[in-house]
């Protein structure tokens, strides 16, 4: 998507759907970007956070790795099971994401 149909899909609040346009950082001599801390906050990146790096059209795409799984047959039913332990996904969790969203798109 080129720069201005981007900017046609620009909410008010300067995010779009829930990502924020862009912030300026800089790139140091060994290649490491510091992704400013509202940008990790909103993308749920914490140290230690593996990530996935993309190049396509000469653009830079960075976000948080696959949860790496493993599918495992449960009774008559293909599973997915994480291959490292996870927290469990509370209610709270998935209900403060989904008020999160709904805020993020001006719904709420």
């Amino acid at each position: 998507m080129n720069r201005d149909a981007r900017s046609a899909w620009q909410l008010g609040n300067g995010t779009s759907y829930g990502k924020f346009n862009a912030m300026t950082t800089t790139i140091d001599a060994a290649g490491r970007i510091v992704v400013p801390k509202a940008m990790r906050e909103q993308a749920g990146l914490s140290p230690g956070t593996r990530v996935e790096v993309r190049c396509h059209d000469g653009v830079v795409e960075i976000e948080p790795a696959a949860l790496p799984v493993r599918l495992r047959r449960r009774g008559t039913l293909l599973v997915a099971v994480p291959d490292r332990s996870v927290p469990p996904l509370t209610g709270a969790i998935v209900e403060r994401t989904r008020r999160r969203m709904r805020r993020e798109r001006g719904v709420e």
